[in-house]
C-alpha cells in the first residue's frame, strides 16, 4: 500500500481554502511511480484573493501588527517556526523523501539547515532595530540625514522542486525578517512540506495573510503572480528559460526581481591531488541531490598526467554508490523527480553519445529497480566545447569529463560557459587555489571541496545564472528599501530667491 501524504488545501489569510475551481494535482512518488496524494491546484482568482489578503496584512493597523512592528517582534515568530521545524523534522524529512525522491539522511540534513536559516535571520531582523535611522555624513552642516530600512510590501516568492523546503525558507525567512508580507509559490512537482510550512505558520500564531501559500502549475498560479499589479517584487529559483519569462513579464511593471537560475558549473582537478579525496568530491558536487542541484560541479576538468587513473578511480567510487528507495538506510542517490525529468537526463545521454561521446559509467536505469524514475550515476568522456553535454544543463546524475594540460587552459575551459553560478579546483597548491578563485568567472567558488552552503555566506551567480544575492547578511537586501531622509537644520531662510518684499 502506498505511502499517502497529508491532504491540505490552499493557506491564504492565516486558514485552508479550497481553490475557487477545486482542481487538485495528483503527486506521484518517484521511487515508486505511485499516487501517494493530491495538492491543490491554485489560479489566477486564487492569486487574487491571496495577494489582497496579503497587502491587508502588510497595512493592517498602520503596519503595527507586521511591517511596521519592530525586528525583534518578528524575529519571535521566525525563532517559533525554526523551533517547529526541528520539532517535526523526521517527519518533514520523510515527506521530501517520499514527494522528490531526495535520499532521507539528505532530507534530514536539509530540515537541520532550513530551521537554521529561520533562525539566522531571527538574528538578522533584530539587528535591524539598531541599523533604522543610521546616520549619513554629508559635507554640509545645515542638513542632516539618515536611513530607514522598510519592507518593499508584497513579495512573491518562486521556488524548484530540487530542495523544497530549503529553498523556501531561503526566501520565506529574509522576507519575514524584513517585514514584507508574501505569496509563496512553490513547484507543482514537489509541494508537500510547503504546504506544512503553512501549517507551522498557522500554529505559531503568524498574523493573518503574512504568509500565503499557493500551490499549482507554473502557467496557472506563477504567472498571474508574476504579473499582478499589487506585488512588489518576484524572488525566482529555477531555470534560465523560465527566469527570462518572469524577468521580461516584471519589466512591464517596473517590477524588482531577484533571479537564481540554471549553472554548469565546472570543477577543476590538478596533479598534487590527494586521489580519493579528490574522487570523494568529484562525485558529491555532480551526484548530490541525485545530480538536480543548479550549482552542480557536473563539468570535470582533471588534469591529462592523471586523468586515466582518475577516471578509473571515479568508476570504481560509482559502483559503491547505494541506489534505492530513498527512505531505504544507506541511500546515497534516489530518482529523478519526476517522468518528464528521466527522459529528459536519458536524451541527453543518448545525443552525448550520438555526437560522438562515450558512456564510461552508467546513463542507464539501475538493473535492479524496475520502478521509479532511477538513473545510474553517469559519466561521460571524449567531450568536446561544441556538445551540448558540454554546454547545456543537465539537471541529473551526468558528470561530462575533459583533460587539460596547463593552469591557464583549465581556466579558459572553466569560464566556456554562458552560466556563472559556481566553480571548484582541487589542488595542494593554495597560491594556484587562489589565482584560479580571482579566475573563475562565478559568484561562488570552492576550494578543494564542492557545495559547502552555509547561511551565513552569500549565494548568487552571474552571467546566465542569474543576479542578486540570498544568505547572508546580503539576503534580506532582496526584500528591502533604503529610505534617505534628510533635514535643513539651519534658522536662516534658504534663499535662492529673493524674497517679494525685497522687490
Amino acid at each position: 500500500m502506498a505511502t499517502t501524504i497529508p491532504t491540505r488545501q490552499l493557506f491564504i489569510d492565516g486558514d485552508w481554502r479550497e481553490p475557487i475551481h477545486q482542481k487538485r494535482l495528483p503527486v506521484i512518488n518517484p521511487s515508486t511511480e505511485e499516487v501517494i496524494g493530491y495538492i491543490p491546484a491554485a489560479t489566477a482568482e486564487d492569486v487574487d484573493v491571496a495577494v489582497e489578503a496579503a497587502r491587508v496584512a502588510f497595512f493592517r493597523d498602520g503596519g503595527k501588527e507586521w511591517s511596521s512592528a519592530t525586528g525583534a517582534v518578528r524575529a519571535k515568530y521566525l525563532r517559533a517556526i525554526a523551533a517547529k521545524i526541528t520539532e517535526r523534522k523526521s517527519e518533514l524529512a520523510k515527506l521530501e523523501s517520499l514527494d522528490c525522491g531526495k535520499p532521507l539522511d539528505e532530507a534530514a540534513w536539509d530540515m537541520d539547515d532550513v530551521a537554521g536559516c529561520f533562525e539566522y535571520f531571527a538574528d538578522v531582523a533584530e539587528r535591524l532595530d539598531s541599523e533604522q535611522r543610521k546616520p549619513v555624513p554629508l559635507p554640509m552642516e545645515t542638513f542632516k540625514c539618515h536611513i530607514l530600512k522598510e519592507p518593499l510590501g508584497v513579495v512573491g516568492l518562486i521556488t524548484p522542486w530540487n530542495y523544497p523546503l530549503l529553498m523556501a525558507a531561503w526566501k520565506v525567512a529574509p522576507s519575514l525578517a524584513a517585514g514584507c508580507t508574501l505569496i509563496l509559490k512553490p513547484s507543482e512537482l514537489a509541494s508537500v512540506t510547503c504546504l506544512e510550512l503553512a501549517d507551522i505558520c498557522r500554529e505559531v500564531g503568524l498574523p493573518p495573510g503574512v504568509v500565503n501559500v499557493l500551490t499549482g502549475l507554473g502557467s496557472e498560479a506563477g504567472a498571474p503572480l508574476t504579473t499582478h499589479p499589487h506585488v512588489d517584487k518576484i524572488a525566482f529559483t529555477g531555470s534560465s528559460a523560465t527566469g527570462s519569462k518572469i524577468m521580461s513579464s516584471a519589466a512591464q511593471f517596473v517590477k524588482p526581481v531577484t533571479l537564481e537560475l540554471g549553472g554548469k558549473s565546472p570543477i577543476v582537478v590538478f596533479d598534487d591531488v590527494d586521489m580519493d579525496k579528490a574522487v570523494e568530491w568529484t562525485l558529491f558536487g555532480c551526484f548530490w541531490t541525485n545530480g538536480q542541484i543548479c550549482s552542480a560541479t557536473s563539468r570535470l576538468l582533471v588534469h591529462e598526467s592523471i586523468a586515466p587513473v582518475f577516471l578509473e578511480k571515479l568508476v570504481q567510487w560509482c559502483k559503491s554508490i547505494k541506489i534505492s528507495d530513498p527512505l531505504e538506510e544507506g541511500c546515497r542517490l534516489g530518482p529523478v523527480v519526476s517522468s518528464g525529468q528521466y527522459e529528459k537526463v536519458l536524451k541527453f545521454i543518448t545525443t552525448a553519445r550520438e555526437e560522438g561521446a562515450t558512456i564510461l559509467y552508467g546513463g542507464v536505469r539501475p538493473q535492479h529497480l524496475k520502478r521509479g524514475f532511477f538513473v545510474e550515476p553517469t559519466i561521460i568522456k571524449d567531450v568536446t566545447t561544441s556538445m551540448q553535454i558540454w554546454r547545456e544543463e543537465v539537471f541529473g546524475p551526468v558528470l561530462c569529463v575533459k583533460t587539460f594540460s596547463t593552469e591557464e587552459e583549465a581556466v579558459e575551459l572553466a569560464n566556456d560557459t554562458h552560466y556563472g553560478l559556481a566553480a571548484a579546483v582541487l589542488s595542494k597548491d593554495l597560491e594556484r587555489c587562489e589565482r584560479l578563485s580571482k579566475a573563475f568567472q562565478a559568484g561562488i567558488v570552492w576550494i578543494n571541496c564542492s557545495q559547502p552552503t552555509f547561511t551565513q555566506a552569500p549565494w548568487g551567480g552571474k552571467k546566465r545564472s542569474g543576479f542578486g544575492r540570498e544568505l547572508g547578511e546580503w539576503g534580506i537586501d532582496n526584500y528591502v528599501n533604503i529610505k534617505q531622509v534628510t533635514q535643513y537644520l539651519a534658522g536662516d531662510a534658504w534663499g535662492w530667491y529673493d524674497h517679494p518684499s525685497k522687490l
